[in-house]
């Protein structure tokens, strides 16, 4: 059997019997870094949360003196070696078949081992890409997000509480064969694409199958995604030369069907709009510089609370 890293190493020994203290204690004398969860749940007890992750012997024994029966917390990417994609199974959402589609694909092979999770969901690990930045993400609407960069991921033997029962995080299966690494940017594209609007001609005339895909689009983000694709969607527009009252038109009914407020649309516009067409201060600081022609403001900024 491959042993691929430090961390499927340690859970081979470790199995639901041990105590989460003395499983820590194994993962960071193998070299990875943990820090404590409040027991039961997934939220960190340290100050700083995954940051303060260790492999100090004495600064974990410590943690888990002090909370027992807390579980144990990894930071996924560069800083762990390890990446999770993290399949979620809740209401009318079953990752399982978007994972399915991309392992027909061809882009999540290679994993070096999977966990079930208390929810009966599964998280697959691989390989950080060594001096890649792979940032976490999330594709709600897929059941799915990824523990990259940024983010981690509570591991075996930690256990959550769900209606009132202790329910394990447990090992699923190791890969025997060879690990890979993961294009994750690969697997958000295919699960979660994003529309590429054509360029409007003339700038300011607005062409309605354009408009009305990136509405639709912006319509079915979950939560955790609504803000990010209002403003990708509205940048996209004041690229394309839509005007800002034109461009909250569209997207207020949009961004309002996904759960966006109409002021938290109208924030989000004017970011978008302001970061494609900076003001004329930022314009003549550019200048200041000799980097950078003026870049002109665009029209309709005034109203509808735009300034």
């Amino acid at each position: 059997m491959a042993v691929h890293d430090a961390v499927s190493d340690v859970l081979l020994r470790v199995d639901g019997r041990w105590p989460v203290s003395a499983a820590a204690r194994e993962f960071a004398a193998a070299g990875v870094p943990v820090f404590p969860c409040v027991p039961g749940a997934k939220r960190p007890l340290t100050e700083h949360g995954f940051h303060d992750a260790s492999t100090d012997l004495a600064r974990v024994d410590a943690w888990w003196r002090q909370h027992p029966g807390a579980n144990i917390g990894l930071p996924t990417g560069a800083t762990s070696g390890a990446v999770v994609v993290d399949v979620d199974v809740h209401g009318p959402v079953n990752g399982f078949e978007a994972l399915n589609r991309a392992r027909r694909a061809g882009l999540v092979n290679g994993w070096m081992f999977t966990v079930t999770s208390p929810s009966g969901g599964l998280h697959a690990y691989y390989p950080a890409t060594p001096d890649t930045a792979q940032p976490s993400w999330q594709a709600a609407r897929a059941g799915i997000d990824f523990r990259g960069d940024g983010g981690y991921i509570i591991i075996p033997p930690s256990a959550v509480v769900i209606y009132g029962a202790s329910t394990p995080y447990a090992l699923r299966q190791i890969n025997t064969g060879p690990a890979s690494t993961i294009d994750s940017g690969g697997l958000r594209d295919f699960l979660d694409p994003r529309p590429e609007p054509r360029r409007f001609n003339p700038p300011g005339q607005v062409r309605d199958r354009d408009v009305s895909r990136i509405a639709a689009w912006v319509a079915t983000r979950g939560e955790g995604e609504r803000n990010r694709g209002l403003f990708w969607a509205a940048c996209r527009l004041a690229e394309s030369g839509v005007a800002p009252s034109d461009a909250l038109d569209v997207l207020t009914a949009a961004a309002g069907h996904a759960g966006l407020s109409e002021r938290e649309v109208t924030t989000t516009v004017r970011s978008a709009y302001r970061a494609v067409h900076p003001p004329p201060r930022a314009a003549a600081a550019s200048r200041a510089d000799g980097f950078a022609r003026p870049v002109p403001v665009a029209s309709g900024l005034q109203g509808r609370g735009l300034s």
